[in-house]
């Protein structure tokens, strides 16, 4: 079964109570490209300190004096990660949203669980009454790894 969280939209706004004040706090998924001469600044810190965000970081590569890149997922007051992604903007970060998804042929799939292997968040578990595969899109860190695993090439990356 595949399970369509809808993680990837733009912007996801939780409701949390904090003693009797309701408080909205957002999830955005992005992409970052960092300029070689950027590679080596505190960036994520600054999100952190400056803008109360709270960032995870599901991906990274960054090697000094070269290109980085990173898709983080921010979490934080709305307010705060608008500000963040101007920060990052201004200082010529280059921010994308994440549009990138994994896409599993229920049809086609054996639910053979190669790709469960793989798959060290655990997106990908086995169903354990009906042993079908089951995907969490909220769990996937989007590396791919399940598509080279899949011997039937039913898992495929989507770029929009």
């Amino acid at each position: 079964m595949f399970r369509d969280n809808n993680a990837e939209q733009a912007l996801l706004l939780l409701l949390i109570v904090v003693g009797n004040k309701e408080v909205y706090m957002a999830k955005k998924r992005i992409v970052l490209t960092f300029p070689p001469e950027l590679v080596d600044q505190p960036i994520i810190y600054r999100l952190v300190k400056d803008y109360d965000l709270v960032p995870n970081i599901l991906r990274a590569q960054v090697t000094p004096k070269e290109e980085g890149k990173m898709v983080l997922e921010l979490e934080g007051g709305k307010e705060g990660i608008n500000k963040g992604l101007k920060y990052l903007e201004d200082i010529k970060v280059d921010v994308q949203p994440l549009a990138k998804d994994i896409k599993l042929d229920e049809q086609e799939c054996t639910s053979c669980g190669a790709c469960i292997a793989v798959c060290s968040p655990k997106a990908l578990s086995m169903n354990k009454e009906s042993w079908k595969l089951e995907f969490d899109r909220n769990r996937c860190l989007l590396c791919g790894l399940c598509v080279l695993a899949c011997p039937l090439g039913v898992i495929q990356v989507e770029f929009e």
